[in-house]
């Protein structure tokens, strides 16, 4: 842990005097969707390897680059790729900078991710918003000795996805013309996809949209004191009876064909933001 705390405060010290301004939000792109940062006035651009002690993505299509501005007059800090547990990182190594940007000031963390849709009434390419999830990553960010002044030893997931930023969600969808389907996602640690009897089983837990990312990110920012809003895409919908199969290369395409809704959406909620909170 020690070591650990040490990396986390090299990489703060880094940030601390590499940005313009502590981000007011943190944006977390997932697989396809890196097309986002089109939206911001760009202050800054880091590549993930000039942050001390930053993890390396190795995920298709995850760039590996941290954008720093404005959208909609909102301080923004966009994360253009993620990192996964998959991956081999622990899930304290893949939430470094989730913990970073808590420890600088940023009070909210918007997550996006392409996902499996398991309910049946979602189709391709609808957006997701995430009112609870299922951890099914066999490791937590926060296992080990607790850091009092990072968060509590025993933060409570009660309310883990903001319901006043959802409800933002919603009416920037509707005045957008943006459809938002709303249910529960399952994280599961992956690299391979899911057979057909995993996927009857995750939908008779509850869930309604799986991927391999995003949840040990929420987790560290709740810790952290910071809201969170949670969208996935839904990449593809397949019926446990009637399987087919399951290409990352079709995840991604259906990802970036979702990318000018999820452009609009995030731009919408930024401008409005402040007057939110």
């Amino acid at each position: 842990m020690k070591d650990y705390v040490e990396k986390v405060n090299e990489s703060v010290s880094f940030l601390d005097k590499a940005l313009p301004f502590a981000p007011t939000v943190t944006v977390m792109l997932g697989t396809g969707l890196g097309g986002l940062v089109k939206a911001m006035e760009t202050e800054l651009v880091l590549d993930y390897d000039e942050i001390p002690n930053f993890p390396v993505s190795t995920a298709p299509d995850h760039a590996g680059k941290l954008y720093v501005g404005r959208v909609g007059g909102t301080r923004c800090a966009i994360f253009q790729g993620r990192f996964h547990f998959y991956e081999g990182y622990s899930t304290r190594e893949l939430t470094l900078p989730v913990r970073a940007m808590s420890l600088i000031g940023s009070r909210v963390l918007i997550a996006y991710n392409a996902a499996g849709g398991l309910n049946l009434d979602f189709e391709s390419g609808d957006l997701m918003l995430i009112k609870d999830h299922i951890n099914l990553i066999p490791e937590s960010p926060l296992r080990g000795q607790n850091l009092d002044e990072w968060g509590p030893r025993f933060p409570d997931m009660s309310r883990a996805y903001s319901k006043g930023l959802r409800e933002l969600a919603r009416r920037v969808g509707a005045s957008s013309g943006i459809l938002l389907r709303e249910g529960i996602f399952v994280a599961v640690p992956g690299p391979q996809l899911e057979t057909p009897a995993e996927t009857r089983f995750l939908r008779l837990i509850g869930a309604d949209a799986v991927a391999m990312s995003l949840v040990p990110e929420v987790i560290t920012a709740v810790h952290g004191g910071m809201k969170v809003l949670g969208i996935s895409v839904i990449a593809n919908v397949n019926n446990p009876d009637d399987f087919m199969p399951i290409l990352i290369e079709d995840v991604i395409a259906q990802a970036q064909r979702a990318e000018f809704r999820l452009e609009r959406l995030l731009v919408g909620i930024l401008t409005e933001y402040e007057d939110h909170e």
